[in-house]
């Protein structure tokens, strides 16, 4: 999995595979917020994510506030862009999603 930072068409044509998200104003992180039926959804969809993200050393800004959850991923060690890691990561979790009752 390359760290170079992927160029802006690179990232458009990913985002068709991905439509849970989408890029931030700077372009530079994908995006997404779900929202689930109440807190306790919210906070299992949390743990699922959290075993995948540490099987890919790749850590997700997570934020939560009752039942919604949102995610950011950027590449820190490629300077906070957009790479591989982050579109891999980023289609493990839309399966997550998709497997989760939201």
């Amino acid at each position: 999995m390359s760290l170079n930072a992927l160029d802006p068409n690179e990232i458009i044509f990913a985002l068709k595979d991905l439509p849970n998200w989408k890029l931030d104003e700077e372009g530079t992180k994908l995006i997404c917020e779900i929202k689930f039926q109440d807190f306790r959804e919210a906070i299992g969809f949390i743990v699922r994510i959290a075993f995948e993200c540490e099987d890919q050393d790749h850590h997700p800004e997570i934020y939560n506030v009752y039942n919604t959850v949102k995610l950011g991923l950027t590449t820190h060690e490629a300077g906070d862009f957009l790479t591989d890691k982050d579109i891999q990561l980023a289609r493990k979790i839309d399966k997550l999603i998709v497997g989760s009752s939201h």
